[in-house]
């Protein structure tokens, strides 16, 4: 038998023992809560027990009521108040679908205090419990709301409320014992299930710390005029990789995983990116390159073959372009890399526009100059220096051809539409003054004749 097989017949052997460990101590603990539940359900036809159930229900029934009175009128409050920030108002409408478990908390732990002061302390230790319980879910509640991602803020908040039932109820060492059970060994390398709750919980809020620390300086940076606007998606960009990498190998290292056995992970992701993900490094690479040259920055009005708009926002693997229409292209750094991009604001925003027309011959050629910078100067968004000029470019067939020249500083608001403008003002300053533009004519000669067919 070779030494592979060898290897796969010990680690199922491996296996099948530790799921029968797994399988007998599962089997212990759920004993273990069996007991402590039937203790509890006898423990529950003491009168005092009895009691404390009966209280806590009906402060919640109490709850509910306030809920329903209160409700609309915390409502009607907070729509009354205009122009208070908008973080307030967000905090607001968080509390006010807490509203029921905000008086049940209200109105439990006076009674909880009550009760201590007047009675004996094991006649309140099951209504502290739930009062205990009932603020925990509520803190819990209220933090997870700041949660931007809904799955995760699901996750975060139904995760919370069953480790701190756990605490209150004394049942952690159960839990971990239970989830530490279940587990796989590879070598010196074992994975547990209490092992990937830790990493998934610590790298949750390192994450979370991370995302926290990148949008606070984020936002620094660009407040900081000092710093070109592609250099500040660099930063952020750059800023953002170090903070998420630091937090995965952090949180991964701090419950104990070797992360010298990422080498090999490393190694077979490298061979992906050679083979089948050469695009997106392409990608990746291109947006560098774009970012560190400074060729094309947001706000910058470009034209890709017929694509012709503004950039919205410079991205890991493409770059937003909007156009006039509305429509907003997802275009590949590789492609602003290999093709020819016209950048109409690299430099400046100052843009020449030509217009290309005919007169007839009949026409002073001096006249018509005159009239058509006139005329292209009168139109709003035309700058006035640099001055509109008009040329002849040639003698056609049936018309003496112009070509007219001027400039704008605001190419975001359009090019098809300005020249529409020119072109229009040229129609109505030829046709006041009298000067034809030509167009193509054809005449057709009938040619009489009798033939006959015999």
């Amino acid at each position: 038998m070779s030494s592979a097989a060898l290897w796969e017949a010990g680690a199922r052997a491996t296996l099948t023992v530790m799921e029968g460990d797994a399988i007998t101590l599962t089997r212990e603990i759920a004993l273990g809560l069996w007991a402590q539940l039937e203790l509890f359900l006898r423990g529950l036809m003491r009168p005092w027990n009895a009691y404390q159930v009966g209280i806590a229900l009906g402060l919640f029934g109490a709850a509910h009521v306030l809920k329903k009175v209160l409700g609309p009128v915390c409502r009607e409050w907070m729509r009354r108040r205009e122009g208070w920030p908008k973080w307030r108002m967000r905090l607001l409408v968080m509390l006010h679908r807490q509203l029921r478990l905000i008086f049940f908390v209200a109105l439990i732990w006076p009674m909880v205090w009550l009760m201590r002061a007047f009675t004996w302390p094991s006649r309140s230790s099951l209504l502290t419990i739930i009062a205990e319980l009932a603020l925990a879910w509520l803190v819990i509640a209220i933090v997870t709301r700041l949660i931007g991602n809904g799955f995760l803020r699901g996750l975060v908040r139904y995760a919370g409320w069953t480790w701190v039932t756990l605490i209150i109820l004394n049942l952690t060492d159960e839990a971990q014992t239970l989830l530490d059970g279940w587990a796989l060994e590879i070598g010196e390398t074992r994975l547990s299930l209490w092992l990937l709750v830790q990493a998934v919980v610590l790298i949750g809020l390192l994450f979370a710390l991370a995302r926290f620390i990148a949008t606070t300086s984020a936002a620094r940076v660009r407040r900081n005029p000092e710093i070109s606007p592609s250099m500040q998606v660099l930063v952020v960009k750059l800023l953002q990789m170090l903070l998420y990498g630091g937090a995965f190998f952090i949180g991964l290292r701090a419950v104990g995983v070797d992360l010298t056995g990422l080498a090999v992970l490393s190694g077979a992701i490298g061979v992906g990116l050679g083979f089948g993900l050469q695009k997106v490094v392409s990608n990746l690479v291109s947006g560098v390159i774009i970012l560190l040259d400074k060729s094309i920055k947001p706000g910058d009005v470009i034209s890709l073959g017929e694509t012709f708009g503004w950039i919205n926002s410079l991205g890991a693997r493409y770059v937003s372009i909007t156009t006039r229409d509305g429509r907003e292209y997802l275009i590949p750094n590789e492609d602003l890399i290999t093709g020819q991009v016209v950048n109409w604001s690299h430099s400046d925003d100052f843009v020449r526009l030509d217009i290309h027309f005919g007169t007839a011959y009949g026409d002073d050629p001096h006249a018509v100059r005159r009239i058509a910078t006139a005329a292209a100067a009168g139109v709003r968004r035309v700058l006035a220096s640099p001055a509109p000029v008009c040329h002849i470019t040639g003698f056609g067939d049936s018309s003496v051809d112009y070509i007219l020249r001027f400039w704008i500083s605001d190419p975001t608001q359009g090019l098809t539409n300005i020249r529409g403008n020119v072109y229009l003002a040229l129609w109505d300053a030829f046709q006041e003054h009298g000067i034809s533009i030509p167009f193509p004519q054809r005449e057709v000669r009938m040619l009489g004749g009798g033939g006959g067919t015999g």
